[in-house]
């Protein structure tokens, strides 16, 4: 009989740790959606250190997590979008440039035409004088 306490108290504290394991998962992705994160396993693992495998067989958490990420279809992670409104500068940063560096070509282009005329004309002036 004393054996059976000590293993009902064993399942007991398994419950209850099982139990604290799925609210602190649960309680996770539910700040990931405040937080408006993109929820992934990966960073599920990373913010509790549980394993991947505990977030795919757990049936409460991994319905939570199915349920978060439907609610996220489309969504635009936040960070991603600072990151295209940062690069989208810079394109239009160096489209100005192209621009900028096409207009002086040509116009260098046009100078060297103008002084190989000028230098033709020069040449013959010289062969001329002899």
């Amino acid at each position: 009989m004393k054996n059976m306490s000590k293993y009902d108290k064993m399942l007991e504290q398994n419950r209850k740790r099982s139990e604290a394991k799925v609210e602190t998962a649960l309680h996770a992705v539910q700040d990931m959606v405040m937080e408006q994160e993109k929820i992934t396993v990966p960073e599920l693992m990373r913010k509790t250190g549980f394993s991947r495998g505990f977030f795919y067989k757990n049936p409460i958490v991994r319905k939570a997590i199915d349920n978060a990420m439907e609610q996220q279809v489309g969504m635009v992670n936040p960070k991603r979008k600072i990151l295209d409104q940062a690069m989208d500068s810079r394109i239009e940063l160096l489209q100005q440039q192209i621009a900028k560096l096409k207009a002086e070509n040509s116009s260098l282009k046009s100078e060297n035409l103008k002084l190989n005329k000028a230098l033709g004309k020069k040449d013959l002036n010289i062969i001329k004088n002899l």
